[in-house]
């Protein structure tokens, strides 16, 4: 089969349908606005200059390209323009126990997988800690970083999804696209009202439970794909951990073999590694 030569769909994101939605959809409500910018540094780093603002609770910012976009450990997240979803949301979590902050970001994965498998009807799933994959390519990213907003804590959850790449466009091997995996759907605009909505939706219901995990691990669990296989965490200082993921645990710490892990890359081994 030939390959197709056709130029990938950059259409602009839908600015107007998406600052409506707050005021046009209940699901939408929750959040306080949502903004659209052609270009910026880092959604993430724009709302997190806003964590002291009480007013900001619940923005969403959009972004058509990033410049100095972030991912995990100060990695770049580049895309060509019009090309992804640069998105990120700030919240205020009253009365959370600071052990559970480090369920937001598990959160938004959480979301981010049912948004997908949704809107773009991929099978999506989660990489401990909150990557999304399609099959073993990396497909979208989470970064969640904690402000200080009054004594409250605020955390900005920024979600990069690669939509419309090409191979040669992709920033890495084991990365993909929507596109390249054979969505049934890549109109930006619809994906980002979906991951918009499902971010909503799972952010209340942990709100309405006091900040519980439960639940919310539950979720976690039944989208990551990491847990019951092999695999080998590079954990800060250098160590190298090999062995089965059995588990998160209370605080969303990966435990393979018994040890719990906070922070690392974690690759998925295959049989003979």
């Amino acid at each position: 089969m030939t390959p197709s030569t056709d130029a990938p769909d950059r259409s602009p994101l839908d600015a107007d349908r998406l600052r409506r939605a707050p005021g046009e959809s209940p699901e939408l409500a929750f959040f306080s606005r949502v903004d659209v910018v052609e270009s910026t540094g880092s959604t993430n780093a724009d709302l997190l200059a806003l964590a002291g603002d009480a007013d900001a609770d619940h923005r969403a910012l959009i972004a058509e390209t990033q410049e100095a976009g972030r991912g995990r450990h100060a990695r770049t997240w580049v895309s060509p323009p019009r090309a992804q979803i640069a998105l990120s949301v700030l919240v205020r979590l009253p009365g959370i126990d600071p052990a559970a902050l480090g369920w937001l970001p598990l959160l938004t994965g959480v979301a981010a997988v049912d948004a997908l498998r949704t809107a773009a009807g991929v099978d999506a799933a989660l990489k401990w800690p909150n990557d999304v994959l399609i099959g073993d390519r990396k497909v979208a990213g989470i970064l969640a970083e904690v402000g200080a907003a009054d004594g409250v804590p605020a955390v900005v959850a920024g979600i990069g999804v690669n939509v419309s790449l090409t191979e040669p466009e992709l920033p890495v091997p084991h990365a993909t696209s929507l596109a390249l995996a054979g969505a049934t759907d890549t109109d930006r605009t619809r994906l980002a009202l979906a991951l918009l909505t499902e971010f909503a939706r799972r952010f209340t219901a942990w709100r309405e439970v006091a900040w519980d995990t439960a639940d919310l691990a539950a979720a976690y669990r039944a989208r990551c794909a990491t847990l019951g296989k092999e695999v080998r965490a590079e954990l800060p200082g250098g160590r190298e951990l090999t062995g089965v993921a059995a588990d998160v645990d209370a605080a969303g710490r990966l435990l393979i073999d018994g040890e719990a892990v906070s922070a690392g890359d974690v690759t998925h081994l295959r049989a003979g590694y």
